[in-house]
């Protein structure tokens, strides 16, 4: 997906998340008119980035008019001789921090030992807040608005295998990547930062202004 097609589906998500908002909480007839528009314009949108029906879109965003807010990704961050575990995705073929979207019911900790045992099939147990990462900021490739929260995880037998998402795995040094995944390229060298306490623990965003100065 081009830059522009990102920035596009960006857009797009956030007048559906405004539409959602404004039909959940108003009560006039003229606002949920407006905001029923706003939403058939975010399908238009999402029509000519995706090449789809506008109508087959804006039915999908109507079944989805819980989506209010980011949605949350939980990573789980594994070091071992100061090398950092990375999997290899089924789906793109790059490198990439273990990790997933958050279930509901469970901790952001919990998220990232699961999708760290159920990828690398690692048993961790979360030891630190590494730092929350915004998906607009950090370039990550997704049409959707989301929060990263990365953690240290320890783990007593951190020997990786490879799974139907990780089609390999292994621990690698800063100095010695393998090609990482949208996102990853430029989070993964400010956790070896964190890591190693070069940078103060959690890290986040001040905001959208300040952190694109520092990247």
């Amino acid at each position: 997906m081009s830059s522009t097609s990102e920035k596009l589906s960006l857009i797009a998500d956030e007048l559906q998340a405004i539409a959602n908002l404004g039909q959940h909480f108003s009560k006039d007839e003229h606002d949920l008119g407006r905001y029923s528009k706003i939403r058939s314009l975010s399908a238009r949108i999402l029509s000519i980035v995706e090449e789809r029906s506008p109508d087959e879109i804006l039915q999908q965003l109507e079944n989805n008019t819980d989506h209010l807010s980011p949605l949350m990704g939980a990573e789980a961050a594994v070091f071992k001789d100061d090398q950092l575990l990375l999997m290899k995705r089924h789906d793109n073929g790059l490198w990439a921090i273990p990790g997933g979207l958050v279930d509901v019911g469970e901790t952001l900790a919990d998220a990232a030992e699961r999708e760290l045992l159920e990828e690398t099939k690692i048993c961790g147990h979360a030891t630190k807040l590494l730092g929350i990462f915004d998906s607009r900021i950090w370039k990550t490739k997704k049409n959707v608005h989301l929060y990263h929260a990365i953690f240290l995880v320890d783990s007593d037998h951190p020997i990786p295998v490879s799974t139907a998402e990780a089609t390999e795995v292994g621990f690698f040094s800063a100095d010695q990547l393998p090609p990482l995944s949208p996102g990853h390229h430029q989070r993964v060298p400010l956790v070896f930062q964190l890591y190693r306490g070069e940078k103060p623990i959690p890290f986040f965003d001040q905001s959208a202004e300040i952190s694109h100065s520092h990247h």
